[in-house]
């Protein structure tokens, strides 16, 4: 089980914390507005009101043991901002950050931001795809059922090749990539011989159901 922290709860921040929830991991939420809290707390492990550029406030929450962290704070840019520098000095090695210009994304990411989200232009990209493609693309981009997700392999994984972990009989899951870290490479649709090492990341597709239990293992 991981664990996450989500800073706002505007409409980006509410569904970000109700989804990792529903996904079986501990979510951690907050925000200033008390509204916000109490319509999150069924979706979430511990739902907090808290002025979160206070960095007193936040030191009680063990921040230096979630996975990783999500800000999500409107046009206030300033509290994404010291949010972001407060998730670095606790030393959260996972920090995403919906910004709201390209300036705003430069401050983010010198102040630890390690990935930069523009909603609106992600969106405008999926739609477009979606009317153009008529792919398997395609129906990923319309429908919640299905998920693309990048998961380091489960141990018993390890050393053995595609064609033996038959994920699709097994699991109803497909590889369609592979990351490999040493060496750094990127395996696009590998090969059936292809040895999963511990150090690869793997690009699977699948329906969550389906997925959900690829990460089970882990």
């Amino acid at each position: 089980m991981k664990r996450f922290v989500v800073f706002g709860l505007g409409n980006f921040g509410f569904h970000v914390a109700k989804t990792l929830y529903e996904d079986g991991n501990e979510v951690i939420a907050l925000d200033k507005n008390r509204d916000m809290i109490q319509l999150v707390e069924p979706f979430s492990t511990e739902a907090v009101v808290m002025d979160f550029t206070d960095r007193k406030s936040l030191e009680p929450l063990g921040l230096d043991e979630v996975d990783a962290a999500v800000v999500s704070t409107g046009d206030d840019t300033n509290a994404s901002i010291l949010a972001t520098l407060y998730l670095t000095e606790f030393g959260v090695k996972k920090i995403l950050v919906k910004a709201r210009d390209e300036d705003h994304a430069k401050v983010l990411k010198r102040v630890g931001a390690t990935e930069v989200i523009f909603v609106e232009s992600t969106m405008a990209v999926k739609v477009a795809r979606s009317l153009s493609m008529t792919s398997i693309l395609d129906m990923i981009l319309l429908s919640e059922e299905y998920n693309i997700i990048e998961v380091a392999p489960p141990e018993s994984f390890v050393g053995k090749t595609l064609k033996e972990l038959n994920l699709r009989a097994k699991y109803q899951v497909h590889v369609i990539a592979i990351q490999e870290l040493v060496p750094e490479n990127f395996v696009l649709v590998p090969p059936a011989d292809f040895v999963i090492k511990d150090s690869d990341l793997l690009i699977m597709i699948g329906k969550s159901e389906h997925i959900k239990k690829i990460k089970e293992l882990s």
